[in-house]
């Protein structure tokens, strides 16, 4: 066959979730399948470490994707002429956009569709793009693939697609995040919170994360024991984040919150080993990496009781209501001076990591290539 794929999330240095499933996913399969060629189109100049091998022929289409009336050209116009000119039999698109204007068979990958239930989060010309063209990608979608058996059944229910069209393909691990030595650990609190335990977020600053939810219960948490933890925060600024900064001037304790922005792999693996304690708290979620992470690093982890959270996390992570400022700050409180139930978690983290794995993802993810084709 020939594939093509949109890769226009594969960029050097700035792979987020979606990214980081189209680089594990991608790499593996057109490895394992050197039978097939793979037409991997760009939106920009591209790093050589994402052609992963000899059977992928790296493609730059403009307009690069900053916009909705340019994701409108690059989508309808430009991608139906690349799959006509090169004769390709099937296009995967690992963040869901599809071509309306192409009768080539497509395969979605949506991952959640937060956008239908929680607009508002969003800029109002890209909620209105989401909530107009996905409903349309997924009818016109010859398969879809989602991660995670909650997003299975919203894109069901939601979208009134047939259950026997989707198919659930977990996502999996960075094997980059494992334990930490005591001296890294030490070391790490050094370089970030003045030698103090943390508890740790890692995602965009997003409404959709609850970012604020979090900050006033930590506030709360502070204020309830006798304790000089900090809270870390880690990622970049995305939409609409006045909440977050409003928030953050009101808070007693807000010199001890520390926001990191983004930060490179290496990094990002030594702040999360030496935490206290994951705090990940969004109110809607598809599936939720950092949480599996965290179990492969070795650090407890408190939830969402919402959305997919709880089919990942399994019974290894302590549950807060993302809506109830209380338990979030309750939950810290019960993890902060509980040693035995850190260590549980943990404990019960390394048994529930073991169900995904980016080779298990990447082997799914092929099954549903092969689904398509034969369909």
């Amino acid at each position: 066959m020939i594939i093509a794929v949109n890769t226009r999330l594969l960029i050097q240095g700035k792979l987020e979730g979606i990214g980081w499933f189209t680089f594990e996913t991608l790499s593996r399969i057109t490895r394992d399948h050197p039978e097939h060629q793979f037409l991997f189109v760009f939106d920009r100049p591209f790093s050589p470490e994402f052609i992963f091998s000899g059977n992928v022929t790296p493609i730059v289409l403009s307009p690069p994707t900053r916009h909705p009336v340019l994701w409108y050209i690059w989508f309808e116009l430009q991608i139906p002429r690349i799959l006509k000119k090169y004769k390709a039999d099937l296009f995967f698109s690992p963040d869901g956009y599809l071509s309306l204007n192409t009768n080539v068979k497509q395969l979605a990958a949506i991952h959640d569709i937060n956008f239908a239930h929680r607009p508002k989060d969003l800029p109002w010309l890209k909620a209105k793009y989401y909530n107009y063209f996905f409903p349309l990608f997924a009818r016109k979608a010859q398969r879809i693939v989602t991660v995670s058996s909650f997003s299975k059944e919203d894109i069901h229910k939601t979208y009134n697609i047939e259950n026997d069209k989707i198919d659930v393909v977990y996502n999996g691990i960075n094997t980059l995040y494992t334990p930490t030595s005591e001296a890294e650990r030490q070391m790490v609190k050094a370089n970030y919170s003045g030698g103090k335990d943390y508890f740790l977020f890692i995602g965009s600053l997003h409404p959709r994360k609850n970012i604020t939810g979090l900050l006033f219960a930590y506030d709360a948490f502070r204020s309830s024991v006798e304790s000089d933890i900090k809270l870390l925060i880690v990622g970049e600024s995305m939409f609409k984040t006045r909440d977050i900064e409003l928030t953050f001037e009101g808070m007693r304790y807000k010199n001890d919150v520390v926001f990191t922005g983004r930060l490179g792999n290496e990094a990002l693996h030594q702040v999360l080993g030496a935490s206290l304690a994951l705090t990940f708290v969004p109110f809607f979620e598809g599936f939720g990496i950092p949480v599996i992470e965290a179990m492969n690093a070795g650090v407890p982890v408190i939830c969402s009781n919402t959305t997919s959270l709880p089919e990942v996390g399994g019974d290894a992570v302590l549950y807060a209501d993302p809506f109830d400022v209380s338990e979030i700050s309750d939950a810290m409180v019960k993890l902060y001076q509980d040693k035995e139930l850190r260590e549980s978690l943990i404990e019960k983290g390394f048994r529930q990591k073991e169900k995904f794995s980016w080779d298990k993802t990447a082997g799914l993810l092929w099954e549903s290539f092969e689904k398509c084709a034969n369909t």
